[in-house]
């Protein structure tokens, strides 16, 4: 009974926070990202940027036939969550960036959609590999404050946005 006491008084001693999980799935014919808000408390309204500039091998987005990507392209298409945003966000061939406009995101709740990614440096343009994806920069701004992390080379990036607002 202690024991259990002295857990929950723990639990209820740690702040509240935000974390916020994206995640890249490489897939065929279409490509994966996952948003996920894996905190304790709900985020929104926000704003979640990934940027691919910072990345070795030059990564853009392939949504169109006539556009600078190679071979197969994908549209991007929001497949969980679109209720979650405030607007559809427009990424067109080529872009390095994608902007999302959160209108709320709750606990466990997630922002998936697909499209088709591809290298300009690689030799393999069609594939994009964890390692190739590593340094594409996650920016989220929530109540603010603007939090920023990297894709490593397993293709994930957790955001931690600190306290929840009351």
């Amino acid at each position: 009974m202690k024991l259990c006491l002295a857990a929950f008084a723990l639990f209820i001693a740690l702040p509240a926070v935000a974390d916020v999980r994206v995640q890249f799935v490489e897939g065929a014919p279409k490509d994966a990202f996952i948003i996920t808000n894996q905190g304790t408390c709900n985020i929104g309204p926000a704003e979640l940027v990934i940027d691919f500039a910072a990345t070795n091998a030059g990564l853009i987005f392939d949504v169109s036939a006539a556009g600078e990507g190679v071979e197969v392209f994908q549209p991007f298409e929001i497949t969980e969550g679109a209720d979650l945003l405030t607007s559809q966000p427009t990424i067109t061939d080529g872009d390095q960036t994608a902007t999302f406009s959160i209108a709320s995101l709750g606990l466990g709740q997630k922002i998936a959609f697909t499209i088709d990614v591809d290298d300009t440096n690689g030799t393999r343009e069609i594939t994009v590999s964890d390692e190739e994806i590593n340094g594409a920069q996650i920016s989220l701004n929530a109540s603010g404050k603007q939090t920023t992390a990297v894709l490593a080379a397993n293709a994930e990036a957790m955001l931690t946005v600190g306290g929840c607002e009351s």
